[in-house]
């Protein structure tokens, strides 16, 4: 083959490739947004368009694998990874929330490593629900919800892998930055409350 045969086959390949990547993107942007749409749901107590929501990004995740599949250069990218950490973050808040068991990586087909990175998000939406209960002034579930995040992060950090394989690092310098604010609001939380309870004891002394 000559140079100019060989550029042109090089071009239907790549033109194919570039086609199929933009419409990834597509799917990608629909997954991160009703992944999104989800969680938004779960934090206003509107279960049933949560459950909605993630089943529909439970379509096009499964969409978006099977239109990848044999082109593992562009479904192992940053921005496949993104959209699959929003949606595992939407699923385990929503599991969490009802009281189910958290489906494994395997289970629902997301990539191990996107899987962890999405647990590291998870904290994040775990914190959000904690301060939504201390503004409820409902300070025994806040507790529970701080003590899981201590374990989930206990068993994130128990992944230690370069960054080359998965970038777990940054996840959990941030979701122990994460836990530290909680345990300090928490704490001066308690404090209030006990302060609030001797006010009303001592103002009821005879």
């Amino acid at each position: 083959m000559n140079i100019s045969e060989i550029i042109e086959e090089i071009r239907e390949v790549l033109d194919k490739k570039d086609e199929l990547r933009e419409e990834a993107l597509k799917l990608t942007r629909e997954i991160v947004r009703v992944s999104g749409d989800s969680i938004k749901a779960l934090h206003r107590g509107e279960i049933e368009t949560a459950k909605e929501r993630l089943e529909k990004a439970e379509e096009l995740v499964k969409e978006l694998k099977e239109k990848l599949k044999g082109h593992e250069d562009l479904y192992f990218t940053g921005y496949v990874q993104s959209a699959h950490q929003e949606y595992v973050e939407a699923l385990l808040f929503y599991c969490y929330l009802l009281g189910k068991e958290f489906p494994s990586p395997r289970e629902i087909g997301i990539p191990e490593a996107d899987y962890a990175l999405g647990i590291g998000d998870f904290i994040g939406e775990l914190r959000r629900y904690f301060l939504t209960l201390l503004l409820k002034g409902d300070l025994e579930k806040a507790q529970e919800v701080y003590a899981f995040m201590e374990k989930v992060y206990d068993e994130l950090v128990t992944l230690e892998y370069p960054k080359g394989l998965v970038n777990i690092r940054q996840k959990q310098d941030q979701a122990r930055y994460i836990l530290e604010r909680t345990l300090e609001d928490l704490t001066r939380a308690k404090i209030n409350k006990d302060l609030e309870k001797k006010l009303e004891e001592w103002r009821n002394e005879p």
